[in-house]
Order: structure tokens, then sequence, then C-alpha cells
């Protein structure tokens, strides 16, 4: 059984400074936003930052979904180095502070600089005990595929033997990750995908039936599944059904099924492989415990790919999935601090 080691595991994403703040839902609405939902953002949105910053007293959070999955698998791991990023940033200071706080979590941050746009953000607009996110994208956005051409880039990539891509990472450099997921199924290594947010299945059908084949474990949530069930004419929302015709999906690597986990919140996580379906329940928190669901989907799967890094079981994987969530809403931002005390982990 091969022991952690530096870049065990790649992710492509798109990094982010979150701009984080508590608002009230007119703010929302002004915006022409929906609370637990993802966007991004059009023009009408772009004063939303400043408004933030201006009159909402917003904190600076590093972030973008698998960036943040990243910093809580090293979080979890406690051994710096085992995964190593891919994303596109500027060259101003919200990158200075991106990268470095992605470095002291240990993440191995392998960024592209854009000399034209500057650093993408995020607005974080949390009403109550939910969270709309809202992302302009900028530098993010120019990442290109020569990127993981340099000798340097290709050596991780050779070196892995897991990637995390998200459906966020679609609307900017799909070719990286559809070549990511070829070489991974061709040499037996492992791919894994998130759904990011219904917006993805709505309009890039296209695109995820081209990346479903190499998909060994898609990670999605009740409503990101549904709108896949949608625009795929599955005929049911039932979310049980939805994971069996996706798992049943056609398979590039057939040395592996397809494993699907679909989240719900403070409802049972549903494991779906090999023809079945199991459901691991999820300890409720009071309303109380609760400060920001942001981040409770990047660091189920932080969780489950600490534990996956490490050759544990599925219970395994989706029982510190289920705790690194619990974990983080009852933080502002994806954010942790001192040592892990899921039971697995070491």
């Amino acid at each position: 059984m091969e022991a952690l080691r530096d870049g065990l595991l790649v992710g492509l994403g798109n990094p982010l400074l979150d701009i984080s703040a508590v608002v009230e839902s007119n703010l929302l609405e002004k915006y022409d936003m929906q609370p637990n939902n993802a966007i991004l953002a059009e023009e009408k949105h772009m004063p939303i930052y400043k408004e933030l910053i201006e009159k909402h007293q917003a904190e600076y959070i590093a972030g973008g979904s698998v960036q943040n999955s990243l910093r809580v698998a090293q979080w979890i791991l406690q051994r710096p180095r085992v995964a190593v990023f891919f994303g596109c940033v500027g060259g101003d200071e919200y990158a200075r502070i991106l990268e470095e706080r992605a470095t002291a979590n240990g993440v191995n941050v392998q960024y592209q600089r854009s000399t034209t746009s500057p650093t993408g953000t995020c607005a974080v607009l949390i009403t109550g005990t939910q969270r709309s996110l809202c992302a302009n994208l900028a530098a993010a956005n120019d990442f290109t595929p020569e990127h993981l051409k340099s000798d340097a880039n290709q050596a991780y990539l050779k070196a892995a033997q897991f990637f995390y891509v998200s459906g966020f990472f679609f609307t900017v450099s799909f070719e990286s990750a559809l070549a990511v997921a070829k070489e991974a199924a061709a040499t037996d290594r492992m791919f894994l995908m998130n759904l990011s947010a219904p917006f993805v299945p709505q309009f890039y059908k296209a695109k995820l039936e081209e990346i479903f084949p190499y998909v060994d474990v898609l990670f999605g949530n009740e409503t990101e599944a549904a709108a896949l069930a949608k625009e795929f004419n599955y005929g049911t929302e039932d979310l049980k059904e939805i994971g069996l015709r996706i798992s049943a999906l056609p398979k590039e690597n057939a040395k592996r099924t397809r494993t699907v986990i679909i989240t719900q919140g403070s409802n049972p996580v549903l494991l779906i492989a090999d023809g079945t379906v199991r459901e691991f329940p999820v300890q409720k928190l009071a309303p109380s415990e609760i400060v920001d669901t942001n981040g409770a989907g990047d660091a189920f799967a932080g969780g489950f790919l600490a534990q996956l890094l490490q050759r544990r079981s599925v219970d395994t994987c989706i029982e510190c999935g289920i705790w690194a969530a619990r974990e983080i809403i009852q933080r502002s931002g994806c954010t942790f601090e001192g040592v892990p005390t899921f039971a697995g982990a070491k």
C-alpha cells in the first residue's frame, strides 16, 4: 500500500478570494440572487463586491471550490504538499493573499499568472444559515491547457494517483479537465468530479456527457442532482433513482464501477454504486450552532479525499466527509483550526 507522499492528489479549479458578509435578504433581491445558490457574475452583479466591502464588514477568506476541498483534505491529513492545485490568478495583492493562505494550509499551489486580469473574487452573502455565491472569475477564466504542458507540471500530473475537478471549471478550461480525465482512465488512476452547481447541468449538458465516461466518483447535492435529471430527461425527481441512472452510464475504465454520492444537507448522504443505494445519516446541528453553510460541500469532498488518499473504505470516506462538513458550517467561511478530531484522521 502506497503511503502518503507529495503530489498524490491533483486538483484543477478556480482560485477565488471570498468576500464574505452577513446581509439582509433584500440584498439578494437587489442583485437577483437566490439563497443557497451559486451563480457566475453578470454585469448587473459587479457593484456587489464593493458594496459588501464598504457597507457590510466583509472578510476575506481563501476560496474557490476545489482549492477549498484540497485545503480541508490537507488539514485532516496533517501532512503538507500531498495535494497540488492548478488554477489561474492575477498579479495582485489578492493573489498574494490566496497563495499565502493556501500554502499555509499545506496545499502546493502551482498557479498560472494572468497579466491581463485581476484575481477572481466570490461574493458570499450570508442570510441566517443560508448562503448565496456570486463568482467573478476574472483571472481564473484565463487558465489555459498550456500551463499543464510545462515539464514541471507534467511531472506533477504523472506523479498523481487521484485527480479532482469541479463542474465550475467547465466554464474556464473544459479541455484541460477532459485531458486529465482521459489520462486518468487510460492509466487506471482515479478521477473524481463535483457537479458544483445547478447551472452546470443546465448549461453544460454536452460537456457532462463527454466527460462522464471517465468519472470514477461523482459528487453532487440534491439540487444539482435534480437539475441534472431534468436536463437528461430522466423523468424522475427521486434522488436514489437519479443516482442509479448516473452510476450506470457508460464508463471507459471498466476496472472500477462509478460511484455517485449525493448530499442532502442534514438529510442522509446517498452512496450509489454497483446498482445499490446506501444511506449515511447526518447528525443534525442545532440552528444556533450553524454559522455559515458556505463551504459545506467543499468540506465534504475534502474529508472524503483525505480518507481516500489513505486507502480507507468508502464508508470511512463518507463519514469523514460528513464530519468535515459539520465542522466547517460551525465557522465563517471554509475555515478550520487546531488538530482534526475525526476518529480516522492521522
